[in-house]
């Protein structure tokens, strides 16, 4: 069991690392791409209007929600709130039981 409970814990470290590999990946190209987009507003037109921001923008939202997933930030549904719900759900069952 204790083998297996480590194997477990390796798979899942191993799926966090991916994620958070992927994260810096999509960072690195939304920098590269973003910046090479802003050179190419301020070439075409001096940055009279700058298009190059709705593009940075809206792949900036994808990113966020990436980074989100990746390092297990949820300030509405974190572990505290998941071990609190689980433990009064516990709880309500066991309640439950005495009634029936």
């Amino acid at each position: 069991m204790d083998d297996r409970n480590r194997e477990d814990k390796y798979f899942r470290a191993r799926e966090r690392v991916d994620q958070i590999k992927k994260f810096y990946s999509s960072l690195l190209s939304y920098i590269i791409f973003i910046a090479l987009l802003g050179g190419l507003n301020y070439w075409i037109d001096e940055w009279r209007y700058p298009w190059f921001l709705w593009a940075a923008f809206g792949w900036g939202i994808g990113l966020v929600f990436q980074a989100i997933k990746a390092f297990g930030f949820n300030p509405f549904f974190g572990k505290d709130w998941e071990n609190r719900k689980i433990k009064e759900l516990m709880e309500n069952d066991e309640d439950a039981k005495k009634w029936k």
